[in-house]
Order: structure tokens, then C-alpha cells, then sequence
């Protein structure tokens, strides 16, 4: 996102998609504003441009009104705009001169002079220029002469967004930040500048970093403590933070806003923070003395620490469908996720050229659609999804799943009970056939000692079926992506999935990162949910070839330890090659080329890929919880050999299965 803070200095926009004002608090209308944008913009191969007002206009034209309080400062609009993924975000100074301008001038030597729009989207009740005499009507009879098209929003997407602010002004005046927080689609923001303060936090053994913003003008919620986030640069972090006048320590009766942020233990006197309120914990009280005092915060960082951990909020857990052109699949098996879940369920369309997006807002308005401009293949497109979604827990389901009753509850049960599990699935059953395990995960992923992925219930090809024997909740190797539930945080700390997978074996690399940083990978087969398998590209495809072959030579050269590399990057080329001539032998010669093209990609692309090996070694130092855990889930043998040699083709016959801690 390019930021613009003078109109003069504005570049040439490409197709500019544009819309106007103030975007008080950013809340989630304006995201349905901004997604309805950027789908437009794809469509023209367009940038998505929003232009808000600095200072908000009210301050301008009513400088004497008390009753202004602002959801968001200029500062928290960038943080806010940015999660939005929008291309410019431009700043026009409101000033006396600028808000008599006439409502003729306002689009010819505003709107058409400085953005040359394509496209404008606007409210029908818009209204602009000197005494607000300009409304949509105007707009639209200047679209010949102007080269662009006016897009009313919806009257209800109109009325969605005032209503919006006032419930948030409201929820936020009463301390009810969690209903808040669900009408702005992300938690309430308040940020400032650190400043010295009397360090009497930090005799009793809670130092805090007090915050300097206009709070004449920012809605500051009741005085209270509260359960934070804190963002400071690129890194998050928990904590608690105090609103009030410190009855118990001060007489000056000024309101003071400061926050403690757990294990952290750096300077950032003079650096601008923000802080995300997530919970209301308890209102302000005065003590007779300091050892009180550090009582109740004890009591307090205790009760924010049982908050981050358990979270039973509405928005802990949020399930989200990753949708490309599956229409078929939403129509068939969106109904079961419905009635067998409580959590948000939220669908990202990953640009579908379908009638998907349009038969969601049709059939299930209910349902939160994030709209992604392009294909950004299954890797990326949850990358970019899971960016907008605010939630402890995020549970990615493939579109062509079918789940059951409790499928997601011991899931998310067995994630709180132990912080070390990084990612968790359930037991994943054919929708076919329902008595069998389903190729794509089946009770919990495995790795053996060439790198070749398999399961519990599926080795290579060949599909068991379920008579229950693998139905303890066990550590695995990796979590299947059709069914994955994986904490939020631990995600995005990690950078999410490679992208450059596209698709395939980027949960087993994301998976393989984590366990370098100490963290588990489960299985919960209490959860049960049934896979229709190749429903977006089926198993036999020559591009799955191509990406599982290509994936998983740069899953190894990646996260493999260094001297086992040596050995094994020549040993797996050489497998490959032999798939290939197979290939061949059976004449089916595009898999072959597939298996070709991955080894020339694997080749052309090694020193990159080696370069993101270096850049995760780095990262697993810096979030490890443990240590390296990447034994756990590892069969010290070889599936290939067990599978074509032995004839060993089910998991429990294999010589010695994998060791790991399971639940009894």
C-alpha cells in the first residue's frame, strides 16, 4: 500500500477505482466497501485508490463541537488500511477553503483533475462540495465528460456503515469492547507514542509503556484494565493496559493510558506502539497502599494470561473455506459446516471466475466473504486470507469437505490443552467411500527418512480402511491442509505457507518449520470429517505430478538437516528420475514431462530456495519454544522400499512405526 499525503505530488493511477471519506475506525462496512472495490479493480485491471480526509472534516467545520470522539487517528487508519490490502491511500487536507468549494469544482478540479478515475464508489446518500449540495445524481450526469463510472453502493451497505459507527461508539462508551471489536472486524486500536512516565510500575514489578495521544479527539473506553495485543514494528506481543487516573499512586486526576507487555524488556521510549483492546477485564479501583496494588495486578495478569489461553470469546475460532471456482462443492457440502458449527465460518473466494461470490451473497448473506482479487493459488490465497481474519484459532477447510457432528470441538479442545501444538487435524475420511481413510491426510501425516510424506491409513497409494485402529489423539509429522486447525499467531509468525507452492506439501513445510522451532503437530481422530478428494485437481493430474514432485524436492532442500542433505538431495533425484522413466514405460507421457519440468525448476531455482532455507534456520532460532522436534512423527525407514520390495502397504505393518507422545 502506497501512502499519499499531498495532492500534488500524486502519481498517474492506472484505471483508478476511487472512493471518498473519512473511514472513521475502518470497521467492517468499510472492508465490504474495499473488497467491492478491489474485485472491480480486478476486473479492469485497475489500482484501488481511497482518499480520506485529514483532519476529519467535523474538526474543520464545527471546531467549537465537543461530541467529536474518533474511532481511529491518521496513524491507526494507516495500520488499519494496510491489512485491507489496498493499492493507495491518499490524505487530502480538509480545510476552510477546501470545504467551500462548489460541488462543479469539487469533481472537475478534484475528483477528474488529480485521480482520472475509471470507476467511483460511493453511497447513495454521498454528499460533497460547499453546503453539501453535491449528491450522486451530480456525480453520474458528469460520467461522459469525466471518462469514468459512478458505483452506488447498496442502500443497505450504505446504511450497514452508519449504523456501524454508532453501535462501535456506543459498545466502546460502555466498555463492551468484544461487541465492538465484531462490528469493526478487528479489535479496537489505540496508538501513541511512548513516553516517560514515574516508573512506579516498574517497582512493583510491572513496568509499562505509557502512551501520548489526543485523547480530546480519540474515544478512550472506560477506565479499567484490559487483555491486549501490542504492535510494536512487526512484532506482537500480550499484555494488559490500564485506562484511568491512578487514584492509588497520583493526585493530579489526569487520565493516564499504559500498558504492561509480558516478556518484553526493551527501550521503545519515543517509538509509536499500537495496541489492540480485546477484552474488558475489571474496572479501576483505589488501594490504601502499593503491596495491594501488585496484589490485584498479580490477580490481573493471571486473569489476562487464562484469557489468551482459553479465549472462549465468539471470535476465538473461526473457520475459513478456501474457494476457487467450487461452486459444486459449496452447493454440496457448505450446508454440513453450517449446521455442525458454531464457530465464524468465513469463506475466501481466491478469484472465481464462477458464480460463486454471487450465489454466497445470495444464499448465505450470513456467511463473511472475503473477496480476493486473483487466483492466488491454495498457499497464498490462505496467506492472504488469513491476514484479514481475527481470530486465536483458524481452521482451514477445503470447499469439498462434508464434516460431522463435534468435528471441531475435540480439535480445538486438544489445541488449548497443550500451548506446544503448533497445528492439529482430524481423522480424514473418503466422502466416497465412507468406510475408508481419504488419500489427503487420513489420520495424521508421517515423513520418512527419504522425505517422502505418508499416513496413518495411507502409504503412498494405497488407502486402508478405518476399523478404528488409529483412533488415539497422537504427535504426527504435519497436519493435512484439507482439515487443518493451526493457532493464528503461530501462522503468521512463521510467514504463513510458501507461496511459490501454489499448491501441495505446503502444510508439510510449514509443519516441518514449526517442529524445528519445537512446536507439535497433532492428530484428533474424535474429529471426523469426510474428504471428496480432487474435487479442484484431481490425483492423476500431470500439474499435481508437477507440484508434488517440484514441492517436495523444495520441502527437502529447505528444512532437511544439513549433512543428511549431502546424501539425500542426489538419492531423491535419483527417484525421481526412476518415477519418471516409469512414467514413460506405462506411456503416460505428460506425467513423465511433469516429472522433468519439476527437476529443471529444482535446478534453475536451488539457490533461492537455499536462500529461504537460510531465512528460516534464523526464524525457528527466534520463535523456538523447545527444542528441535522433528523426530517426532519420523519413520527411520523407507516407505518406497517397505511399499514396492516388502509389499508392506498398510501403516501398522511397517517394521517400526514412527514414536510419538500420544493421549491415553
Amino acid at each position: 500500500m502506497k501512502i499519499h499525503h499531498r495532492l500534488e505530488d500524486l502519481p498517474t493511477f492506472r484505471n483508478a477505482v476511487i472512493t471518498f471519506g473519512s473511514f472513521d475506525g475502518v470497521h467492517h462496512g468499510h472492508g465490504e466497501l474495499v473488497e467491492l472495490m478491489k474485485s472491480e479493480a480486478a476486473s479492469i485491471d485497475g489500482e484501488t485508490v481511497v482518499v480520506t480526509f485529514e483532519p476529519h472534516p467535523r474538526q474543520i467545520i464545527y471546531p467549537g463541537a465537543k461530541d467529536l470522539k474518533l474511532l481511529s487517528s491518521k496513524d491507526e487508519k494507516i495500520h488499519l488500511f494496510k491489512n485491507h490490502e489496498i493499492d493507495h491511500l491518499v490524505f487530502c487536507p480538509f480545510t476552510i477553503e477546501f470545504s467551500q468549494i462548489s460541488a462543479d469544482e469539487y469533481i472537475t478540479n478534484f475528483i477528474i483533475d488529480r485521480f482520472h478515475p475509471k470507476l467511483i464508489v460511493i453511497g447513495y446518500d454521498h454528499r460533497f462540495g460547499q453546503n453539501r449540495t453535491g449528491n450522486i445524481d451530480f456525480l453520474k450526469s458528469y460520467e461522459a465528460s469525466g471518462g469514468f463510472k459512478v458505483i452506488e453502493l447498496a442502500a443497505q451497505m450504505s446504511e450497514r456503515i452508519k449504523v456501524s459507527s454508532t453501535k462501535i461508539r456506543n459498545y466502546l462508551s460502555d466498555g463492551q469492547i468484544e461487541l465492538a471489536n465484531k462490528l469493526l472486524g478487528h479489535p479496537y486500536v489505540i496508538g501513541g507514542k511512548v513516553i516517560r512516565g514515574k516508573q512506579i510500575g516498574e517497582q512493583l514489578g510491572y513496568p509499562t509503556a505509557n502512551l501520548r495521544f489526543d485523547a480530546t479527539l480519540k474515544l478512550v473506553p472506560p477506565q479499567g484494565i484490559y487483555a491486549v495485543h501490542i504492535h510494536i514494528g512487526a512484532e506482537e506481543y500480550e499484555g494488559m493496559l490500564y485506562i484511568g487516573n491512578r487514584p492509588s499512586v497520583a493526585s493530579d486526576g489526569k487520565q493516564s493510558v499504559e500498558v504492561n507487555i509480558f516478556n518484553f524488556n526493551e527501550d521503545i521510549y519515543g517509538e509509536y506502539i499500537l495496541v489492540e483492546l480485546l477484552k474488558f477485564m475489571r474496572e479501576d479501583k483505589v488501594f490504601k497502599n502499593l503491596e495491594l496494588l501488585r496484589l490485584q495486578l498479580d490477580e490481573d495478569k493471571r486473569g489476562v494470561l487464562d484469557f489468551f489461553q482459553n479465549n472462549e470469546g465468539p471470535n476465538s475460532v473461526a473457520v475459513v473455506i478456501l474457494n476457487y471456482n467450487g461452486l459444486h462443492h459449496l452447493q454440496k457440502h457448505l450446508s454440513s459446516v453450517i449446521r455442525h458449527t458454531t464457530a465464524k465460518i468465513i469463506v475466501a473466494d481466491n478469484g472465481s471466475t464462477d458464480e460463486s461470490v454471487v450465489w454466497l451473497k445470495e444464499n448465505h448473506p450470513d456467511i463473511e466473504l472475503i473477496v480476493l482479487p486473483t487466483n492466488y493459488g491454495f498457499a497464498e490465497g490462505y496467506n492472504q486470507a488469513i491476514r484479514k481474519v481475527h481470530a486465536t484459532y483458524v481452521v482451514l477447510l477445503n470447499s469439498d469437505v462434508e464434516v460431522t457432528r463435534q468435528w471441531l470441538e475435540p480439535m480445538i479442545s486438544t489445541l488449548k490443552s497443550n500451548k506446544q501444538i503448533g497445528a492439529i487435524q482430524p481423522k480424514v475420511k473418503s466422502f466416497e467411500n465412507k468406510s475408508n481413510f481419504e488419500y489427503a491426510g487420513a489420520c495424521g501425516g508421517l515423513m520418512d527418512t527419504l522425505g517422502y510424506p505418508f499416513c496413518q491409513g495411507r502409504i503412498l497409494s494405497e488407502v486402508e480402511q478405518d476399523f478404528g485402529q488409529y483412533d488415539k489423539a497422537r504427535e504426527v509429522f504435519w497436519a493435512t491442509g484439507a482439515a487443518m486447525s493451526i493457532r493464528r499467531k503461530v501462522f503468521m509468525d512463521f510467514g504463513g505457507f510458501d507461496g511459490s507452492f501454489f499448491a501441495h506439501m505446503e502444510e508439510i513445510d510449514l509443519c516441518w518449520r514449526m517442529k524445528q522451532a519445537g512446536y507439535q503437530i497433532w492428530t484428533q481422530p474424535d474429529s471426523v470429517i469426510y474428504h471428496q478428494g480432487g474435487g479442484t485437481l484431481s490425483y492423476t493430474s500431470p500439474r499435481k505430478t508437477y507440484l508434488n514432485f517440484r514441492n517436495g524436492m523444495s520441502l527437502l532442500i529447505k528444512n532437511e538437516k544439513g549433512l543428511k542433505l549431502l546424501w539425500l538431495f542426489p538419492v531423491r533425484l535419483a527417484l525421481d528420475l526412476l518415477a519418471g522413466l516409469r512414467f514413460i514405460i506405462v506411456a503416460e507421457w505428460k506425467n513423465a514431462w511433469a516429472v522433468v519440468k519439476a527437476m529443471l525448476y529444482t535446478f534453475r531455482h536451488f539457490f533461492s530456495t537455499w536462500k529461504k532455507r537460510k531465512h528460516i534456520l534464523a526464524l525457528t532460532q527466534k520463535l523456538s519454544i523447545g527444542e528441535d522436534n522433528t523426530n517426532s512423527g519420523r519413520y527411520q525407514g523407507s516407505i518406497v522400499w517397505e511399499f514396492f520390495l516388502l509389499g508392506k502397504k498398510k501403516y501398522h505393518d511397517l517394521r517400526k512405526v514412527p514414536s510419538s507422545k500420544q493421549i491415553s
